[in-house]
């Protein structure tokens, strides 16, 4: 049992959870929680760690007994995963994780993908929803400019609620090629901008499709809204002038995610 704050290995979580530098140097995550451990990827796993109070409530779930005693794990005490927890209330569960690696060409040549790239998101809370709601409106890939938030800040990795096990995403260097990429691969580009003088539901979604979500404040750059093929909004009523990013993101998949299921219904019917 790891009893003191000094360890070594405390420390190493510790410069994990508060420097994305660090993470990024050693290709890590760390995920907290029982759901965060239970539907990890094996393949992923590198260290579990757990609080001594929670043994016996891990025994009661065979998932959780099974995996833990396949990977093994470290037992801190109470004071020590406070002090690697991220969380005011911790559950007394720690996961170390690879990073899972994706490329933009494979992701291109998925059939009909649906893709969000994000320009310059700041808030980790608005990435990690537009993951979690990316997973259930059944997007290809979140697509993200340098400029963009950690993905794997604690508070994202929370909001995905799982989600980051099983969304591909990428970290682009220059959104010009990119959206070049996207073009010559056959994907029409759409930017949620408040110029925009036709509502999102009245397009096609049905071809392959990739939203452009600019940054809270300022929304997309003037450069980054001109390379989309087409600008639309998002019809506002009272003094409301523009959306949550994250709210404006799942309207727009999931009016994508509508129209083709749409789609696959009327072929079933045929």
């Amino acid at each position: 049992m790891i009893t003191s704050i000094s360890n070594k290995k405390v420390k190493q979580i510790v410069q994990w959870q508060n420097k994305a530098k660090e993470r990024r140097k050693d290709g890590i995550f760390l995920a907290e929680g029982f759901k965060m451990l239970e539907e990890a990827p094996e393949s992923l796993i590198r260290e579990i760690y757990l609080s001594e109070d929670v043994i016996d409530k891990i025994s009661q779930n065979q998932v959780l007994l099974n995996k833990i005693q396949r990977f093994g794990y470290e037992t801190v005490t109470g004071e020590v995963f406070a002090k690697i927890s991220d969380t005011q209330t911790p559950q007394g569960v720690l996961t170390v994780l690879d990073r899972p690696q994706y490329k933009l060409g494979e992701l291109l040549k998925q059939p009909m993908p649906l893709f969000v790239v994000l320009e310059n998101l700041q808030d980790p809370g608005n990435l990690g929803t537009i993951v979690r709601t990316g997973e259930g409106a059944g997007i290809t890939a979140v697509i993200m400019t340098q400029m963009t938030v950690d993905l794997f800040n604690p508070k994202t990795i929370r909001s995905t609620m799982g989600s980051i096990y099983r969304v591909p995403y990428v970290y682009v260097g220059s959104l010009e090629e990119t959206l070049e990429q996207f073009r010559q691969a056959g994907i029409r580009t759409y930017a949620a901008h408040l110029k925009g003088k036709t509502y999102y539901d009245s397009f096609s979604f049905r071809e392959p499709t990739a939203f452009l979500i600019g940054n809270e404040g300022n929304g997309l750059t003037k450069e980054a809204a001109d390379m989309a093929d087409t600008y639309l909004k998002i019809p506002m009523e009272g003094q409301v002038e523009s959306l949550n990013a994250a709210v404006a993101t799942s309207l727009l998949i999931y009016e994508a995610h509508r129209q083709r299921s749409l789609s696959v219904n009327n072929l079933h019917n045929i």
